[in-house]
């Protein structure tokens, strides 16, 4: 199944926009409660105003808040940015640090975040299990654990270190796409001959292929109709 996953999202990757660790950060932050493409909506206005740590510290609230609006709960967001800004001028010297044990310990970063940080602005792998990848390693018969850090370690033993970060993009690049909650695109996935699952969707091709999502369906479809 990882290799499969890996011939059918070879480029998968971060669908946040950012060009540094602290970006990264706040961009998952914003990534509560709405999707990628809204948040990449509204970072570049606000990294353009706040480019440092010291500046989510000293924000404008309203301003702020203004600029956050479109992600929803944003003042919830401006909160945690505010104190994130403080707690990495207090404590990391303005700096992302680049460890599990530092980046859980700052407002509103848990081991998701972490992880997502540690992976994509520092090379460091981890596993990042949002909704999209505990559902389908549940699916595949990978774990049945709920909560997301057993999940994490249960993942972490069956597929190699150096795997984890691309694993985390291509598992929920396939949730995204193919293998989506409530009504997957079984008979269109390349996955299928491996998949316990299989049956939870429609299993005829042209049916499920209606499913398939994002710029790789033709690729996608083009492995199940060649398999």
């Amino acid at each position: 199944m990882l290799r499969c996953l890996t011939e059918e999202f070879p480029d998968a990757h971060a669908e946040l926009d950012f060009t540094n660790p602290l970006e990264l950060l706040v961009a998952v932050v914003l990534s509560a409660q709405t999707t990628d493409v809204r948040v990449n909506e509204v970072t570049p206005a606000v990294f353009a105003r706040f480019k440092t740590a010291a500046d989510y510290a000293a924000a404008d609230r309203t301003e702020l808040e203004e600029l956050l609006r479109p992600t929803g709960f944003f003042r919830a967001k401006a909160n945690s940015l505010m104190g994130l800004g403080a707690a990495l001028v207090e404590r990391y010297g303005g700096e992302v640090p680049d460890k599990l044990d530092e980046l859980v310990t700052l407002p509103g970063v848990g081991r998701k975040t972490a992880n997502v940080v540690l992976g994509n602005a520092f090379g460091v792998p981890g596993i990042t299990v949002d909704t999209h990848f505990g559902r389908l390693v549940r699916r595949w018969g990978w774990t049945s654990e709920e909560d997301p850090v057993k999940v994490e370690h249960a993942v972490g033993e069956l597929i190699p270190r150096k795997e984890w970060t691309m694993l985390s993009h291509r598992v929920i690049f396939h949730g995204r796409r193919v293998c989506h909650a409530r009504k997957p695109a079984c008979g269109a996935c390349p996955l299928a001959r491996d998949c316990p699952s299989y049956g939870t969707g429609p299993t005829g091709f042209e049916e499920a292929a209606k499913l398939v999502k994002g710029p790789e369906r033709d690729h996608i479809l083009a492995m199940v109709q060649g398999s």
